[in-house]
Parts: C-alpha cells; structure tokens; sequence
C-alpha cells in the first residue's frame, strides 16, 4: 500500500516511516512532485492537518495524510499550540529560538506541566473519506535544555514516567511513547484493517 505523507521534514518522514513499517510504503511531498509550501493557517491543529492533507488528495489525487503538531504549557493556558513551529517571533521551525523564547516566559514559573498533542488527519478513496486520529503525551517543561537527539521542543520536554527528556531518551524510546507514535499508531491500526477486507 502506498500513502503520501504531506511533509519534507526528514525527521518526521524517518519516525513515520519506523513506526508504520514495511506493509505501508510512505512517500513525502518530495516524492510526488510538490515543492509547495502548503499554507497553515488555520486556528487549530485538526484544522491545518487537514488542510495539508486536503491540499494532496484534490490536486495530486492520492490516498494522503497530514499532521500538526503543539506543544501545550498550562502556565501558559496552552502556549505554544499551533503556533508551536514559528512560535519566536520572525522565525520559521528555529527550535532553538522557540526554545529560549518557552524557557524565559517560565523562568519564574514552577507550574510547568505539558503535554504535546499530535493530530493527523487522512483523505483517501473516490469519496475523499476523512479521519481523525490524535496522540497525547503529557510531560513537563524542564529548567534547561538536556539531550541531542530528536527535535524540536526535544530537550526541554520531560515526559511523564522518565526522568530525563525526549532528547536524551534517544528515538527508539521516543517514538514507542510520543504523541505521535500514538496518533500514528491509530492511523495505522486503520490502515492495516482496511487492507485485511
């Protein structure tokens, strides 16, 4: 089976495609042919994962999913959310910008759980039949960045359960536990069964 993912980010291409295994063949947005940037503008994550998602399937016409991804401080009621990748101001996907920027609105805050939420949103057959699958993992946000793997808000995120945070449990622990590894994981119990009728 094959399935496009709207993304050229490798490191979400890589954790999909280790998740989802062999019985399903991902292709990124580079591998059909678009080098668009697909606008996001909607107010929600379920919002801008469909739009990607809607965007692939009517000018591409193929089975298509898109995620979203925010990071959600409580002390922040829910910042950075959606605009989690752009959340520094005049900066695009700078984690490390994003990062200082989180840090120092809660440096003063002992209040710091998290949680990160992923929804990915699928389009697929002649009818553009749609659905929803959404992954949750709660943590907290940590005083200092720790670890060198993943990315993103990796090194300031402590999920609950560990002692240490997504960037210094390594990707084989990460993507068992993420948010979305349990959204993927959704869609891919989906996928799987579709394949068995």
């Amino acid at each position: 089976m094959k399935i496009v993912f709207a993304t050229n980010n490798q490191h979400k291409l890589e954790e999909i495609r280790d998740i989802l295994g062999n019985s399903i063949e991902v292709m990124s947005l580079k591998d059909i042919g678009c080098d668009v940037d697909i606008p996001e503008t909607a107010y929600t994550l379920e919002g801008n994962a469909l739009q990607k998602a809607q965007y692939v399937y009517n000018h591409y016409h193929l089975a298509c999913f898109a995620d979203d991804t925010g990071l959600e401080v409580e002390a922040l009621n829910g910042e950075p959310g959606v605009h989690s990748a752009r959340y520094a101001e005049g900066t695009d996907h700078n984690s490390e910008a994003n990062m200082n920027k989180l840090l120092s609105k809660l440096e003063h805050e002992d209040h710091r759980k998290a949680r990160f939420r992923t929804v990915i949103a699928l389009i697929e057959g002649d009818d553009a039949h749609t659905m929803l699958f959404e992954g949750i993992v709660n943590g907290c946000i940590t005083r200092e960045k720790s670890g060198a793997e993943g990315f993103g808000y990796d090194p300031i995120f402590q999920p609950d359960g560990y002692e240490k945070t997504f960037a210094e449990l390594g990707m084989d622990i990460k993507n068992a536990i993420s948010h979305r590894a349990r959204a993927v994981k959704k869609l891919a119990e989906y996928l799987k069964a579709g394949m068995q009728t």
